[in-house]
């Protein structure tokens, strides 16, 4: 009788012990993938050290792009650059001092008349870039990729035990076994791996500092209507860097037509991350009462087991 019992199990193992134990593995992952979303990376001592310039605050409010078009803003606010009747864009006098790396890299693409949306395609600029992203990364404010891969990975997860419980599921219907609880048990694990899917570039630490810069540099969004020949090539890179594009058609709505490019705020956004089966047994036709268990076979009384 025993022997018959157990065989009527999916997959051998009685369902209040598959849920106990898939809660438990659910768990365990859960805690895992929030611990490599939240636990701070890259050096924390370097993440109040130095301000940030309005490159690396574009970076981390927009992204590559926000960053080529905060460059871009400043360099056209210095009289660096301008744009042909081709749309594209030109040279419009020496080298300024002080450039930074990304600087360098659009005001030779400009030299060698690329048009602004091709510019985070332009190899120095790319470099540029990537030179911005590690430093930003060494300071805490970005997650690297192979962190960001690693907590996507964990988060991933959730979704192979999502497929297990659902062919658990599926299975303990075929072999005609209670399976109300798992189904239950189902519903936040879906909603756990979505919403754990949804790994943020940025750090803590660097949605901060973009809140900070942001409300000490509120006059400079464009319904301020912020002066930006006072302001001078930083103010109007930072504007660009905090506001978007948006910016950028405000301080040279002329420049910004004619290279096409896009008007939008940057949204801050930054870029493009149950109950168990108790302690009741199923099968066999008995039932379980309260928080009683039933050993062997025994059924879960009324919304069913783990399959």
């Amino acid at each position: 009788m025993i022997d018959l019992a157990a065989s009527g199990d999916t997959w051998g193992i009685p369902g209040p012990t598959f849920l106990r134990l898939y809660l438990v593995a659910t768990a365990l992952v859960v805690a895992l993938a929030v611990y490599y979303r939240v636990r701070p990376v890259g050096d924390s001592r370097d993440a109040t050290t130095g301000p940030l310039g309005p490159q690396q605050v574009a970076y981390l409010n927009g992204g590559p792009r926000l960053a080529v078009h905060a460059a871009v803003g400043g360099l056209r606010s210095s009289g660096a650059i301008g744009v042909g009747p081709d749309r594209r864009l030109l040279t419009t006098g020496p080298t300024p001092s002080g450039l930074t790396p990304l600087d360098q890299a659009i005001h030779w693409a400009a030299h060698q008349r690329a048009r602004a949306g091709d510019l985070p395609q332009d190899q120095r600029v790319r470099e540029a870039l990537d030179q911005l992203r590690a430093g930003l990364e060494q300071r805490g404010l970005l997650r690297s990729r192979a962190q960001h891969g690693t907590a996507r990975r964990w988060a991933g997860f959730l979704f192979v035990l999502l497929g297990i419980g659902l062919f658990r599921l599926v299975s303990g219907l075929f072999n005609d076994r209670p399976v109300g609880y798992l189904m239950l048990a189902l519903i936040p694990v879906l909603i756990a791996a979505l919403l754990l899917r949804l790994v943020p570039e940025r750090t803590r630490a660097g949605r901060a500092a973009v809140r900070d810069i942001r409300r000490q540099h509120a006059h400079l969004a464009p319904a301020s209507s912020p002066a930006f020949a006072t302001y001078g090539a930083a103010g109007a890179a930072m504007g660009v860097a905090l506001y978007g594009t948006a910016s950028l058609w405000a301080l040279d709505p002329g420049f910004a037509e004619q290279a096409e490019i896009q008007r939008q705020a940057a949204s801050g956004s930054g870029w493009s991350s149950g109950s168990s089966g108790g302690t009741s047994g199923d099968g066999g036709g008995s039932s379980c009462s309260g928080g009683s268990s039933c050993g062997g076979g025994g059924g879960c009384g009324g919304g069913g087991c783990g399959g």
